[in-house]
This record gives structure tokens, C-alpha cells and sequence, in this order.
């Protein structure tokens, strides 16, 4: 739990600035990073379905937070597919009292260190898009002061998300996810190889591209690209 209350409008202005430039995966890093910074968990990640009603994992905090939403896309069972499903938030307080329910799950999740999850869903007038999922280390429910701004930044995103679909009509939503899907592809590519070049971990070198887009004002997207390829501009080195 944080001491501070967190400047909700500089965070609602990242995603928007985000999202004018049509950067999804941009503003859902920003999305799950803006809510591990500012309630008592310390990853996260969310889902979105493609066109087809697939989930995929879109933006995660971590490796070990992005295994762990494969896993559940995988076993198909856990949190984040139950608040889809539902459209409804689900709390996990102790990962140990759904071993039954989720045993793949909830093994894998225990294995990368996590006790406690919590699912909200990217909803808006019945239709979910998908689902954030956040995790703690230790046993105990999200405060219900932090669950209640969790499910704030996600139903601003999901807005504004479907917002700039209504604007831009010549490019269906389903098209954006599938663009932001192949960006993240991209991200992936350029972790291990920033992770190999600088000798670092997945995550730090994840660190190191966010960092790099923010400071030169670019998408994560753009700077990930030139580290694939490092001849269509300057090497984010």
C-alpha cells in the first residue's frame, strides 16, 4: 500500500498521449506500470482477445508476470480468464485456497513468487475487451481503496481505447489489437537481444527501452525496432 495519492491526472494524460498516437501496447505498459507504482502490488499484466475472441498477453511488468498470464492462457483456467468471462473483478488473496480450482495456475504462479492476485476487468457498457491482472508477493486482498482505482484506470483506458475506434472508423478495433500484438512481437525480439548485447535480464532490458521511448519522446515500438534492426536508425544502446 502507498502513502501517497497518486496524481491521477498525469497518469489519465500518459495513457491519453499514448492512445492519440496509436500506441495500444504503449498505453497498456503505461496502464499496468501506473498501477504497480501506485497499490500495494508489485506486478501485473493484461489480456485483450483478438478478433477472433483469442486472449493474448498484451503488456506485462515482468517476465515472470508475463509467464505467468501465459499460464493461464495455456491451462485455461485462472483470474484473468474468469473476469473475462464474467466481466466481474475476481480476488485471489491467497493463491493456496484455489489449488483445487486452479492447479496449474496456481502452482506456476507460486512457483515465479506470487500469493495473492487480482483481476479487474477492461470493460465498458457490457462489452470487455479483456482483463488487467495484478499480483503480490504475499497473502491479503488489494485494499479496497486500490482495487477502486484499479478498476478507474482500467475503465479509462477501455474509454479511451474504444474511443479512438469510433474515430477512426477506416481501422476496426480488432485491427489495432492485431497491430499492437505484432508490436509486441517486436518488443519481445528486442528484449533478448538488448538483454544479450548489455548482459542484463529480460526486465532490465525491458527497463532500458522504456526508458530510452520516454526520454527521446518515441513509441517503445519504434525504439524496440531499431534494436532488431539497427539499420533503419540510431541503436537504443
Amino acid at each position: 500500500m502507498t502513502e501517497h495519492e497518486p496524481d491521477l491526472r498525469s497518469i489519465f494524460t500518459a495513457l491519453a498521449d499514448s492512445l492519440v498516437a496509436s500506441d495500444i501496447v504503449q498505453a497498456l505498459n503505461d496502464l499496468v506500470g501506473a498501477c504497480v507504482d501506485h497499490t500495494s502490488a508489485t506486478e501485473g499484466g493484461i489480456v485483450l482477445a483478438d478478433r477472433d475472441g483469442v486472449l493474448h498477453v498484451i503488456a506485462s511488468t515482468s517476465e515472470r508476470a508475463a509467464d505467468v498470464e501465459e499460464a493461464q492462457l495455456g491451462a485455461h483456467e485462472g483470474p484473468c480468464l474468469d473476469c473475462v468471462r464474467d466481466g466481474e473483478a475476481v480476488e485471489v488473496p491467497d493463491l493456496d485456497d484455489m489449488l483445487q480450482e486452479w492447479p496449474e495456475f496456481a502452482r506456476i504462479a507460486e512457483d515465479r513468487g506470487f500469493r495473492a492476485v487480482h483481476a479487474t476487468p477492461m470493460r465498458l457498457r457490457g462489452r470487455t475487451l479483456g482483463s488487467l491482472c495484478l499480483f503480490a508477493p504475499t497473502p491479503g486482498p488489494l485494499s479496497d481503496r486500490d482495487a477502486a482505482l484499479v478498476q478507474t484506470l482500467a475503465d479509462a483506458a477501455t474509454l479511451s481505447v474504444l474511443q479512438q475506434d469510433a474515430i477512426h472508423r477506416g481501422q476496426a478495433l480488432s485491427d489495432q489489437l492485431q497491430q499492437a500484438l505484432d508490436s509486441r512481437v517486436v518488443i519481445e525480439q528486442a528484449k533478448g537481444a538488448l538483454a544479450h548485447r548489455l548482459g542484463v535480464t529480460p526486465d532490465e532490458a525491458f527497463a532500458h527501452l522504456r526508458r530510452q521511448a520516454r526520454s527521446t519522446g518515441r513509441r517503445i515500438h519504434d525504439v524496440a525496432a531499431e534494436v532488431v534492426r539497427p539499420d533503419r536508425g540510431s541503436r537504443a544502446s
